[in-house]
Protein backbone atom coordinates (compact mmCIF):
# COMPACT_ATOMS: atom_id res chain seq x y z
CA UNK A 1 0.00 0.00 0.00
CA UNK A 2 1.47 3.69 -1.35
CA UNK A 3 1.58 6.21 1.66
CA UNK A 4 0.13 4.81 5.27
CA UNK A 5 0.32 8.35 6.49
CA UNK A 6 -1.99 9.97 4.00
CA UNK A 7 -4.43 6.90 3.83
CA UNK A 8 -4.88 7.68 7.26
CA UNK A 9 -5.35 10.90 7.34
CA UNK A 10 -7.74 10.31 4.14
CA UNK A 11 -9.37 7.83 6.60
CA UNK A 12 -9.53 10.14 9.53
CA UNK A 13 -11.13 13.43 7.47
CA UNK A 14 -13.90 10.79 6.29
CA UNK A 15 -14.76 9.99 9.59
CA UNK A 16 -14.52 13.62 11.06
CA UNK A 17 -16.96 14.86 8.23
CA UNK A 18 -18.94 11.87 8.46
CA UNK A 19 -19.62 12.34 11.68
CA UNK A 20 -20.43 16.24 11.17
CA UNK A 21 -22.83 15.46 8.96
CA UNK A 22 -24.46 13.09 10.66
CA UNK A 23 -24.83 16.23 13.89
CA UNK A 24 -23.57 12.94 15.85
CA UNK A 25 -20.55 13.92 18.61
CA UNK A 26 -18.30 11.12 18.37
CA UNK A 27 -18.04 7.41 18.00
CA UNK A 28 -18.49 3.98 19.66
CA UNK A 29 -17.18 0.80 18.72
CA UNK A 30 -16.61 -2.39 20.20
CA UNK A 31 -13.02 -3.28 21.16
CA UNK A 32 -12.05 -7.05 20.63
CA UNK A 33 -8.54 -7.43 21.46
CA UNK A 34 -8.08 -8.12 17.78
CA UNK A 35 -6.33 -5.91 15.34
CA UNK A 36 -9.30 -4.41 13.36
CA UNK A 37 -10.51 -2.86 15.99
CA UNK A 38 -7.48 -1.87 17.14
CA UNK A 39 -6.89 -0.02 14.22
CA UNK A 40 -10.34 1.46 14.29
CA UNK A 41 -10.12 2.71 17.61
CA UNK A 42 -6.97 3.85 16.92
CA UNK A 43 -8.34 6.36 14.34
CA UNK A 44 -11.15 7.41 15.55
CA UNK A 45 -9.06 8.47 18.46
CA UNK A 46 -7.48 10.84 16.43
CA UNK A 47 -10.68 12.43 15.13
CA UNK A 48 -12.30 12.49 18.56
CA UNK A 49 -9.76 12.32 21.48
CA UNK A 50 -12.99 12.63 23.86
CA UNK A 51 -15.54 11.64 22.26
CA UNK A 52 -14.06 7.51 21.28
CA UNK A 53 -15.53 5.57 23.21
CA UNK A 54 -14.84 1.61 23.19
CA UNK A 55 -16.59 -1.17 24.50
CA UNK A 56 -15.46 -4.35 26.12
CA UNK A 57 -18.34 -6.64 25.65
CA UNK A 58 -16.86 -10.60 27.11
CA UNK A 59 -19.79 -12.98 26.66
CA UNK A 60 -18.58 -16.09 27.73
CA UNK A 61 -15.05 -14.85 25.81
CA UNK A 62 -11.42 -16.26 25.86
CA UNK A 63 -9.78 -14.29 29.22
CA UNK A 64 -6.82 -13.57 27.15
CA UNK A 65 -9.05 -11.19 24.59
CA UNK A 66 -10.12 -9.15 27.04
CA UNK A 67 -6.43 -8.40 28.35
CA UNK A 68 -5.22 -7.73 23.95
CA UNK A 69 -8.06 -5.07 24.36
CA UNK A 70 -6.34 -3.59 28.00
CA UNK A 71 -3.11 -3.91 25.95
CA UNK A 72 -4.85 -1.74 23.42
CA UNK A 73 -6.75 0.62 25.51
CA UNK A 74 -3.59 1.50 27.37
CA UNK A 75 -1.39 1.79 24.36
CA UNK A 76 -3.88 4.43 22.66
CA UNK A 77 -4.87 6.23 26.39
CA UNK A 78 -8.62 4.71 25.26
CA UNK A 79 -11.77 5.81 27.05
CA UNK A 80 -13.39 2.03 27.99
CA UNK A 81 -16.10 0.63 29.58
CA UNK A 82 -17.11 -2.73 30.12
CA UNK A 83 -20.30 -4.42 30.18
CA UNK A 84 -20.63 -8.29 30.79
CA UNK A 85 -22.74 -10.17 28.59
CA UNK A 86 -23.20 -13.36 29.85
CA UNK A 87 -26.05 -13.54 32.01
CA UNK A 88 -28.03 -11.72 29.01
CA UNK A 89 -26.98 -14.35 26.55
CA UNK A 90 -28.34 -16.67 29.22
CA UNK A 91 -30.95 -15.52 29.39
CA UNK A 92 -32.34 -15.22 25.59
CA UNK A 93 -30.75 -18.83 25.04
CA UNK A 94 -33.69 -19.52 27.57
CA UNK A 95 -36.37 -17.31 26.28
CA UNK A 96 -35.75 -19.09 22.76
CA UNK A 97 -35.80 -22.24 23.74
CA UNK A 98 -31.77 -22.63 22.43
CA UNK A 99 -30.53 -26.01 22.83
CA UNK A 100 -27.08 -27.26 23.53
CA UNK A 101 -27.17 -29.21 20.51
CA UNK A 102 -27.57 -25.59 18.66
CA UNK A 103 -24.83 -25.23 16.04
CA UNK A 104 -21.86 -23.43 17.06
CA UNK A 105 -21.91 -20.63 14.01
CA UNK A 106 -25.72 -20.23 15.40
CA UNK A 107 -25.13 -19.35 19.25
CA UNK A 108 -21.90 -17.18 17.99
CA UNK A 109 -24.18 -14.96 16.63
CA UNK A 110 -26.20 -14.38 19.22
CA UNK A 111 -23.33 -13.16 20.63
CA UNK A 112 -22.72 -11.03 17.96
CA UNK A 113 -26.00 -9.47 17.92
CA UNK A 114 -26.02 -9.19 21.73
CA UNK A 115 -22.60 -6.44 20.70
CA UNK A 116 -24.65 -4.66 18.34
CA UNK A 117 -27.56 -4.01 20.58
CA UNK A 118 -25.04 -2.83 23.34
CA UNK A 119 -23.42 -0.44 21.16
CA UNK A 120 -26.33 0.92 19.52
CA UNK A 121 -27.54 1.47 23.27
CA UNK A 122 -24.37 3.42 23.18
CA UNK A 123 -24.55 5.32 20.58
CA UNK A 124 -27.96 6.78 21.61
CA UNK A 125 -27.00 7.74 24.70
CA UNK A 126 -23.75 9.68 23.91
CA UNK A 127 -24.79 10.54 20.50
CA UNK A 128 -22.46 9.07 18.68
CA UNK A 129 -22.29 6.88 15.56
CA UNK A 130 -21.39 3.57 15.78
CA UNK A 131 -17.86 2.02 13.73
CA UNK A 132 -17.95 -1.01 12.42
CA UNK A 133 -14.30 -2.45 12.11
CA UNK A 134 -14.77 -5.08 9.27
CA UNK A 135 -12.08 -5.16 6.61
CA UNK A 136 -12.79 -4.99 2.97
CA UNK A 137 -11.66 -8.75 2.68
CA UNK A 138 -14.14 -9.86 5.09
CA UNK A 139 -16.71 -8.04 3.65
CA UNK A 140 -16.42 -9.53 0.21
CA UNK A 141 -17.13 -13.19 1.21
CA UNK A 142 -19.52 -12.18 3.75
CA UNK A 143 -17.31 -13.04 6.72
CA UNK A 144 -19.05 -11.30 9.59
CA UNK A 145 -22.84 -11.59 11.27
CA UNK A 146 -25.93 -10.13 9.58
CA UNK A 147 -27.10 -7.40 11.92
CA UNK A 148 -23.96 -8.34 14.20
CA UNK A 149 -20.45 -6.75 13.73
CA UNK A 150 -21.78 -5.38 10.40
CA UNK A 151 -24.09 -3.40 11.79
CA UNK A 152 -22.70 0.07 11.87
CA UNK A 153 -23.18 3.39 10.98
CA UNK A 154 -19.14 3.63 9.44
CA UNK A 155 -16.82 1.37 8.33
CA UNK A 156 -13.46 3.06 8.27
CA UNK A 157 -11.58 0.06 7.00
CA UNK A 158 -13.82 -1.42 4.44
CA UNK A 159 -11.81 -0.79 1.46
CA UNK A 160 -8.52 -2.23 3.14
CA UNK A 161 -8.08 -5.85 2.89
CA UNK A 162 -6.22 -7.17 5.44
CA UNK A 163 -2.94 -7.48 4.78
CA UNK A 164 -3.28 -3.70 4.22
CA UNK A 165 -4.68 -3.73 7.90
CA UNK A 166 -1.82 -4.68 9.14
CA UNK A 167 0.66 -1.68 7.47
CA UNK A 168 -1.94 0.52 8.85
CA UNK A 169 -1.35 -1.18 12.31
CA UNK A 170 2.13 -0.71 12.13
CA UNK A 171 1.71 2.76 11.20
CA UNK A 172 -0.54 3.60 14.27
CA UNK A 173 2.07 1.88 16.60
CA UNK A 174 -0.76 -0.93 17.99
CA UNK A 175 0.63 -3.07 20.14
CA UNK A 176 3.21 -6.44 18.20
CA UNK A 177 1.34 -8.91 20.87
CA UNK A 178 -1.82 -8.03 18.58
CA UNK A 179 -0.44 -7.64 15.11
CA UNK A 180 1.08 -11.32 15.88
CA UNK A 181 -2.29 -12.45 17.08
CA UNK A 182 -3.79 -15.43 15.47
CA UNK A 183 -7.50 -13.33 13.57
CA UNK A 184 -10.51 -14.91 15.25
CA UNK A 185 -13.92 -14.05 15.77
CA UNK A 186 -13.73 -15.34 19.17
CA UNK A 187 -17.03 -16.65 18.91
CA UNK A 188 -15.99 -19.77 20.33
CA UNK A 189 -12.92 -21.93 21.45
CA UNK A 190 -9.84 -22.58 19.47
CA UNK A 191 -11.58 -20.63 16.68
CA UNK A 192 -9.54 -19.25 14.04
CA UNK A 193 -10.60 -16.93 10.75
CA UNK A 194 -8.42 -18.84 8.66
CA UNK A 195 -9.75 -21.99 9.71
CA UNK A 196 -13.33 -21.03 9.36
CA UNK A 197 -12.92 -19.26 6.07
CA UNK A 198 -10.69 -22.61 4.84
CA UNK A 199 -8.05 -20.33 3.30
CA UNK A 200 -5.37 -17.26 4.12
CA UNK A 201 -5.64 -14.14 4.49
CA UNK A 202 -2.81 -13.91 2.08
CA UNK A 203 -4.24 -15.81 -0.69
CA UNK A 204 -8.00 -14.12 -0.15
CA UNK A 205 -6.18 -11.17 -0.74
CA UNK A 206 -3.98 -11.86 -3.73
CA UNK A 207 -6.72 -12.56 -5.12
CA UNK A 208 -8.84 -9.49 -4.36
CA UNK A 209 -5.91 -7.23 -5.32
CA UNK A 210 -4.15 -9.44 -8.53
CA UNK A 211 -6.50 -11.83 -9.37
CA UNK A 212 -4.25 -14.24 -8.66
CA UNK A 213 -5.34 -17.47 -6.98
CA UNK A 214 -5.01 -20.92 -7.30
CA UNK A 215 -8.04 -22.51 -8.86
CA UNK A 216 -9.49 -23.82 -6.23
CA UNK A 217 -9.02 -20.56 -4.18
CA UNK A 218 -10.64 -18.66 -7.27
CA UNK A 219 -13.66 -20.90 -6.86
CA UNK A 220 -14.25 -20.52 -3.26
CA UNK A 221 -14.02 -16.80 -3.36
CA UNK A 222 -16.25 -16.52 -5.89
CA UNK A 223 -18.74 -18.66 -4.27
CA UNK A 224 -18.32 -17.02 -1.20
CA UNK A 225 -19.48 -13.80 -2.95
CA UNK A 226 -22.17 -14.83 -4.43
CA UNK A 227 -23.88 -16.73 -1.64
CA UNK A 228 -23.22 -13.51 0.67
CA UNK A 229 -24.64 -10.83 -1.68
CA UNK A 230 -27.64 -10.53 0.49
CA UNK A 231 -25.22 -9.55 3.50
CA UNK A 232 -23.66 -6.88 1.69
CA UNK A 233 -27.00 -5.22 0.49
CA UNK A 234 -30.15 -3.79 2.32
CA UNK A 235 -33.16 -5.97 2.48
CA UNK A 236 -34.49 -6.80 -0.28
CA UNK A 237 -38.20 -4.67 -0.97
CA UNK A 238 -41.22 -5.89 -3.07
CA UNK A 239 -41.98 -2.66 -5.26
CA UNK A 240 -45.42 -2.90 -6.39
Amino acid sequence: MKDVEKQCEAVCSWIKNTVYNAKAKGVVLGLSGGLDSAVVAALCKRVYPEDTLCLIMPCYSNPVDEEDAKLVSKKLNLRVEKVVLDPVYDALRVAVGSLDTDAKLLLGNMKSRLRMVTLYYYAGKYNYLVAGTSNKSELLIGYFTKYGDSASDILPIADFVKTEVYELAKYLEIPDEIINKKPTAGLWENQTDEMEMGMSYEELDNYILYGIAADCIKEKIDTLYKLSEHKRNVAKRYVR
